[in-house]
């Protein structure tokens, strides 16, 4: 089998069992049902990743029309040989570092200088006071523990970030999380080790003692980590 008989049969396998796939090919065709379709699916999705990304929803909601802008326009010279949503958060996956660098630049987050209770990025020394060996008095609410943790996942670099947001949220396997940021598995198992750890060590003090923050292996998203 030559090169070009074996893309053809990996876009024939995709095809045959994704059948968001199938809907792309559709748009590529110009299907306008199809395209409305592949964004009733993955909107929602997509503007999850992004809020822990970026500072607001707004801009998260911007984004995720930026990534569907994207797609609309890649829709002539489309090949599946991934499944649609490894190549999809491919493409949100350099649609969020665009942004990151954007924001940086413009100084509307500045990594490890905001303030906790400003909208942009928050660092360990501001989320992790038991580095010093201070407890928090009381236990966080549900609303509190939501916040704490979004503020928890922005304080990760961003590779780890999205390894993890990935990981947890759309429930990507190793494999396909390397595809869509362009990492070896290998790469992704560490970067998605550190991240739990980092995430353990900055939430450890603001969870009530015996509750599940969603850090560790299991592949359930817990309550914490929902939007």
């Amino acid at each position: 089998m030559n090169l070009s008989d074996s893309a053809a049969f990996q876009a024939r396998k995709y095809e045959l069992v994704d059948p968001d796939v199938r809907l792309m090919l559709l748009v590529q065709n110009d299907n306008a049902a199809a395209f409305e379709e592949l964004v009733s699916r993955y909107q929602d999705r997509l503007i999850q990743i992004f809020d822990h990304v970026v500072p607001n929803r707004a801009m998260g909601e911007e984004l995720a029309q930026e990534v569907f802008l994207r797609v609309y326009r890649a829709r002539k010279t489309y090949s599946p040989d991934a499944k649609f949503s490894t190549w999809l958060f491919t493409i949100a996956n350099n649609v969020a570092s665009n942004a990151i660098r954007s924001l940086s630049k413009r100084k509307e987050i500045q990594l490890g200088h905001a303030a906790p209770t400003g909208s942009g990025i928050v660092t360990l020394e501001h989320l992790a006071p038991a580095a010093s060996g201070f407890m928090p008095a009381r236990r966080l609410d549900r609303k509190e523990l939501t916040e704490t943790v979004r503020r928890a996942i922005q304080s990760l670099n961003e590779r780890q970030r999205m390894a993890m947001l990935l990981s947890r949220f759309e429930g990507m396997s190793y494999e396909d999380i390397g595809k869509t940021m362009g990492l070896s598995v290998q790469a992704v198992k560490s970067l998605t080790s550190r991240a739990r750890e980092k995430l353990r060590e900055i939430l450890e003090p603001y969870i009530a003692e015996g509750r599940d923050i969603g850090v560790g292996e299991s592949d359930d998203t817990p309550e914490e980590f929902e939007g």
